[in-house]
């Protein structure tokens, strides 16, 4: 922490850490958190003590016997005054606090690794970049920001890892991010905390903080042979993507090549930031997302692609950073077919 003194944060951190309730500080964000929830507890705390003391005291010093009369005592201005004011600052304290915690915590640094999670009754699939597929476990590094992009298959589910004090809602056709830091090599619970069924209780995993050596070996040795953006490329051309989109000038659709990130003109003259939750919901429903300069004619993919294949066309979409790629996937006549034939998706662009 850079607000408090070493020696009273250390005396904090020993505390809290032998403390029962509280599960071990295991990322860089729990510290923060916990410093937090501290605050809190001490002004909560100390205003029940407060009004404890306050109506003990009034109810000896003006009890019946000591004033068998009412008597008409006059209003303090420093009173209510003192009153009003110093409860109001240590509530702007805790808005502070509380808004720059939550500001740091949903907003992950660009160089994080992304990994995306997929709920869904009732287990937590994890799908990293480089093809590993994990069950109800996550292995991450230590020192290395991680950001976790969320999605539902069927109803709400809640992500939570107590020892990194992170905590999301996955919910049902839109993503939803949060990200950590692992500071401390082990295993900590995963947990879902949002009802979702008869089964919610068993809907637990494990986290697993390696040293980056060890995750290194733990990826070299786990992964399936292809990447989520080679599953997707092979989507890609399976559904007739690559003629549309091939980035030529007589191209039906619009060129993908380093459209991620990138700034959108719409037909209806809005500007949008292409993200993972604009790819998905172009695939899914064109007509929400017209692009200047093309007709919505492309069909919807909705109930045609999964999830994950969802995951793995935005993965490739997202390392596109040339025409090159889409000309060879359009040349290419041995394909492996990953999801049903539906025709092409740049149809639903085509240039007026």
């Amino acid at each position: 922490m850079h607000y408090i003194s070493p020696v009273l944060w250390q005396f904090l951190e020993k505390f809290l850490s032998r403390l029962p309730l509280f599960p071990p500080e295991a990322s860089s964000i729990a510290p923060y958190s916990d410093a937090f929830f501290l605050y809190l507890l001490l002004i909560s705390v100390f205003g029940t003590m407060v009004v404890i003391a306050m109506v003990v005291s009034f109810s000896i010093l003006y009890r019946k016997d000591r004033h068998p009369e009412a008597i008409q005592i006059e209003g303090s201005t420093l009173l209510e005054t003192t009153w009003t004011i110093i409860p109001l600052g240590l509530f702007l304290i805790a808005f502070v606090w509380g808004a720059l915690l939550y500001f740091r915590i949903y907003n992950p640094p660009t160089n994080a690794m992304n990994i995306y999670i997929v709920g869904k009754q009732w287990m937590w699939k994890a799908e990293h970049p480089g093809g590993q597929h994990e069950i109800n476990a996550l292995h991450v590094p230590t020192g290395k920001a991680v950001q976790l992009t969320m999605i539902s298959q069927d109803v709400f589910h809640s992500f939570s890892i107590p020892a990194f004090r992170v905590k999301r809602e996955v919910i049902p056709g839109r993503y939803t991010t949060v990200w950590f830091e692992a500071t401390k090599p082990g295993t900590y619970h995963l947990f879902c905390t949002q009802y979702c069924g008869t089964l919610h209780s068993q809907m637990i995993g494990e986290i697993v903080a390696m040293t980056p050596d060890d995750y290194q070996k733990w990826t070299a040795g786990s992964t399936s042979g292809s990447s989520l953006a080679q599953n997707g490329e092979r989507l890609f051309a399976s559904l007739g993507c690559a003629s549309c989109h091939s980035g030529s000038a007589d191209a039906h659709g619009p060129s993908l090549a380093e459209v991620y990130g990138g700034k959108l003109q719409m037909a209806n003259g809005s500007v949008v930031t292409v993200d993972d939750a604009f790819l998905r919901d172009t695939i899914l429903n064109p007509t929400m997302h017209q692009v200047a300069g093309y007709s919505p004619i492309m069909p919807t993919y909705q109930g045609q692609v999964s999830e994950d294949g969802l995951i793995s066309l935005v993965e490739y979409i997202k390392n596109l950073n040339s025409n090159y790629r889409v000309h060879q996937t359009l040349n290419t006549s041995h394909v492996e077919t990953v999801a049903p034939a539906a025709p092409a998706a740049g149809q639903g662009m085509v240039k007026q």
